[in-house]
């Protein structure tokens, strides 16, 4: 039997707001668990773009961030620790930002095979494209050309909390995303590795509702589920 979501976008909103709306639906879903059996939790996607912003993973490296907070201030871009897994990103105008709030009690008890399932979405996003998506050891997230030296780029960024086995936070696609707010951060904690994003890589714009509309079809196809 498929699982049903409940599909959001929220349009462009505050990083601060959105955080607190995923921890309202967590709290939601941990308090209905805590009345046992005949309390049935809720899934939930959200879609969401966000202004300028840098969030740092918990356990994640300040250093990371390479420019001040007054030159941070200046260009307003807004800076966040998050209780999220992995180190530091970007996320703005251009990007696709998707939060699944899931009780993964329903689908399987395994972060790790969650995340491998986070990947395989955008894996199977990038091929709609004719792009080769792929992960790179050790470090999660989607990649084009992982184990080319010097050629390696990161088009998605993927970090998540659960509690209870429930979800929050999850994955940045840059679909025509401004990259040169990647300049002023070691993007994910890896000095060594670029970030790219779909219209890079196209050579052209693309229309981010039609990019939406193939991620909900990939997330369907990877966990079996249905919206409503």
């Amino acid at each position: 039997m498929k699982q049903l979501v409940s599909l959001e976008e929220l349009g462009q909103r505050p990083y601060a707001e959105v955080w607190d709306y995923q921890e309202s639906l967590l709290q939601a879903n941990v308090a209905l668990k805590q009345q046992g059996r005949g309390a049935e939790t809720r899934h939930h996607l959200l879609f969401v773009t966000h202004p300028s912003v840098y969030t740092l993973g918990k356990s994640g490296d300040p250093q990371h961030v390479l420019i001040s907070a007054e030159e941070r201030l200046a260009r307003s871009i807004e800076f966040f620790h998050t209780n999220r897994g992995g180190d530091i990103t970007y996320h703005g105008p251009g990007q696709w930002v998707v939060y699944p709030i899931l009780d993964l009690e329903k689908f399987e008890c395994d972060i790790g095979k969650y995340l491998r399932g986070l990947e395989e979405v955008i894996i199977g996003l990038l091929a709609e494209y004719g792009l080769k998506g792929e992960r790179s050891a050790g470090e999660t997230g989607v990649w084009l050309d992982p184990a080319v030296p010097g050629k390696a780029r990161k088009i998605c960024a993927i970090g998540v909390r659960c509690s209870r086995w429930i979800s929050m936070h999850g994955l940045a696609l840059n679909v025509n995303t401004d990259l040169g707010y990647f300049q002023h951060i070691v993007p994910c904690g890896i000095p060594d590795k670029q970030v790219t994003s779909l219209e890079r890589e196209l050579g052209r714009t693309l229309q981010m509702e039609e990019v939406k509309q193939k991620l909900l079809f990939q997330f369907a196809r990877v966990f079996s589920w249905d919206y409503h």
